[in-house]
């Protein structure tokens, strides 16, 4: 797994590792996985673009969501020429029980919603990081395990740069804190939700 940029975040929380049933789960129905991965990848672009739409006062945020969202549906474009190769339809998008109970959690009023928002999006794009590479670990087909390791290296960015932004938002004291909080409430969520072939 590509190692994310650590000099941001230099306390950082510990992350659990995902279940080996979730991955042994996700090669078992790679099918499955990569119509949640191209939809994954589609919502995230789309969150990039509601952060940037929400504050287009704040220049620094509002260019980083602005290219972020432009990776993230390059990303799916990839993932959707991946499975149209193969004959895989995509799937219609779905709700993410991982994702609803981490927004859960964001707290209401200007003073938090934008530090959790941004913290919550370190928080998934981390764990993205992690289950990329464990299944690029798992991969035969050396296209696919180099596409897949990319797909980890953008991640742990992708992670770090939610977590600078939030340190920006407030200060590394309030960001670091909160982010513990929310890393230890995704550990506990993560590993309590059913397996499936998800990212999430």
């Amino acid at each position: 797994m590509a190692q994310p940029d650590l000099s941001v975040a230099p306390h950082t929380p510990h992350l659990a590792p995902s279940p080996r049933a979730w991955l042994t789960c996700v090669m078992g129905n790679f099918e499955a996985f990569l119509q949640d991965h191209a939809s994954c990848e589609k919502k995230a672009s789309g969150m990039a673009m509601s952060v940037a739409s929400h504050y287009p006062d704040q220049p620094a945020l509002l260019m980083a969501m602005a290219d972020l969202a432009v990776e993230e549906l390059s990303h799916y474009r990839e993932v959707i020429r991946i499975m149209l190769a193969r004959g895989i339809t995509p799937a219609a998008d779905s709700k993410d029980p991982y994702v609803n109970q981490l927004n859960s959690h964001i707290r209401r009023g200007s003073e938090f919603f934008l530090l959790d928002r941004l913290l919550m999006g370190a928080v998934v794009e981390r764990r993205g990081a992690e289950r990329f590479a464990c299944i690029a670990q798992a991969l035969t087909d050396p296209e696919l395990k180099k596409f897949y390791d990319a797909i980890a290296t953008s991640e742990a960015r992708h992670w770090t740069l939610f977590y600078r932004l939030a340190c920006e938002h407030c200060s590394p004291e309030r960001a670091s804190d909160r982010f513990a909080e929310i890393c230890s409430l995704e550990n506990d969520i993560m590993l309590a939700l059913p397996t499936r072939a998800a990212l999430h």
